[in-house]
């Protein structure tokens, strides 16, 4: 004989998650600002050690762009601002 009392679940249990859409952080290739500046803002801003930096900076030159972070927009928002203040061009993609 079971002596533990039976439960009943009728109600349904919704589990809600946040889902923050991911967003790139887009960095593009100019003719003024120099390799060192754009590793140095990378490194500066967005916390890249120097061979990520550098390796973006490459990719910058090479393709026109690099995707340097990704993130949610409120993240990734003031590191853009951050950038542009050091004359580069980005975007939050």
């Amino acid at each position: 004989m079971n002596t533990r009392p039976q439960i009943d679940y009728d109600e349904e249990v919704l589990l809600l998650e946040e889902e923050a859409e991911l967003r790139n952080l887009v960095v593009y290739n100019d003719e003024v600002n120099t390799f060192d500046h754009v590793i140095k803002t990378l490194m500066d801003v967005c916390g890249h050690q120097p061979e990520q930096a550098e390796q973006c900076t490459l990719l910058i030159h090479y393709k026109g762009k690099c995707a340097v972070k990704i993130g949610s927009y409120e993240e990734l928002e003031p590191l853009c601002t951050a950038i542009h203040d050091r004359g580069i061009a980005a975007d939050v993609v």
